[in-house]
């Protein structure tokens, strides 16, 4: 079956559907990774998007269930150069194309995804359509020029985040809160290996989480706008609440952003966004550069953050914006980037150990 991709700026690219073949309606993003589209596929932070590999084969691998990070399909829609029909990997148990079926996603191959990753690092990141064959175009293309963005339509954290709270026994003796506004299960499998993890939905309030007297908090990655007026009500306020009882927090990725909201800070949006697994951080404190794996559309303006007590603690060498920071009195800190890194490099595990460390040392004060 054919299918075509609209673009808001007029674009309109024919291609092959795969998946469930249906029109859905997003806004179109690029993600640079060679590997990990089952991680990707399945990202929480992917919540309203149309997702574009710029890798030209996808699916050569199957797909494992071991490597999902939720439940679910958690794009809107999927484009790729190639779909490979026969993959061939001894833990996948089955295609790209069955996968995407199995959960009611389109997808589109057969296209120039390198003419439109350029097109979207030329405008910036567009409204989209993923049409059926049976659609009127030109009807499709007027409801993706006048539709809002996902993120401004819908509280997409509330629509990832767990309902009520969720205990996950660890390996440690710590005891952690981590408030979901998406959270990828590679994060909670690095927290286990300090100790439990008690996982709240996105708009917990700060009694509901220092009920279970924990050691340290982290406010995970997610989709959307992190100034999304629920999430302000909500997920910033009892992160406020919180630092100002003390509390160790650990921000990772929208839960930086949500730090940075919480502490009086101003976010904004990318124009195109950081989705990949080579971007280079360099850590202030030591010079160091690290490479890590990104997902976000947002970010942190630290000159928003002066007289707050915070510092800039990490930036992108690529465009260098605000990557991480720390506060200098309190056992907070927070990272733009995903130091769990599925998929992507392993260079940032040691953030955690940093988190870790940190409680310790609050505990022995």
């Amino acid at each position: 079956m054919e299918g075509s991709l609209v673009l808001e700026d007029g674009t309109v690219v024919g291609g092959i559907v795969f998946g469930s073949p249906r029109t859905v309606y997003g806004e179109l993003v690029f993600n640079t990774n060679m590997t990990g589209y089952c991680e990707a596929l399945t990202d929480p932070s992917y919540r309203g998007q149309i997702l574009m590999m710029t890798y030209p084969l996808i699916g050569n691998y199957g797909v494992d269930p071991a490597t999902v990070e939720s439940s679910e399909v958690q794009v809107t829609g999927y484009v790729v150069r190639e779909a490979c029909k026969v993959p061939s990997h001894p833990t996948s148990n089955m295609g790209l194309d069955a996968f995407l079926q199995q959960h009611g996603i389109p997808g589109i191959e057969g296209v120039d995804t390198r003419m439109l990753t350029l097109k979207t690092r030329a405008r910036g990141t567009m409204r989209a359509a993923l049409a059926a064959e049976s659609e009127d175009l030109d009807e499709v293309a007027k409801t993706v020029r006048t539709m809002p963005f996902p993120d401004q339509a819908r509280n997409l954290v509330a629509e990832v985040s767990v309902r009520t709270p969720v205990v996950h026994r660890g390996e440690g003796p710590l005891k952690f809160a981590l408030i979901d506004c998406g959270v990828k299960k590679s994060i909670v499998d690095h927290a286990l290996a300090f100790g439990d993890v008690t996982v709240f939905p996105w708009d917990a309030t700060a009694d509901d989480i220092l009920a279970v007297k924990p050691d340290g908090l982290i406010i995970s990655n997610g989709p959307g706008d992190p100034a999304h007026p629920d999430v302000v009500a909500n997920t910033v306020r009892t992160a406020k609440e919180l630092a100002d009882r003390h509390t160790p927090i650990f921000g990772i990725c929208l839960g930086h952003q949500i730090l940075g909201l919480a502490m009086g800070g101003r976010t904004y949006k990318l124009k195109f966004g950081h989705r990949g697994g080579n971007q280079p951080v360099k850590d202030l404190r030591t010079g160091r550069v690290y490479i890590s794996s990104q997902n976000h559309g947002f970010a942190v303006d630290p000159a928003s953050l002066e007289g707050s007590g915070f510092a800039l603690t990490h930036v992108n060498l690529n465009d260098n914006t605000c990557e991480g920071i720390v506060h200098k009195e309190l056992p907070i800190l927070s990272v733009q980037y995903h130091p769990e890194a599925h998929p992507g490099p392993h260079d940032n595990a040691y953030l955690f150990s940093e988190f870790v460390e940190r409680i310790r040392r609050k505990g022995a004060t």
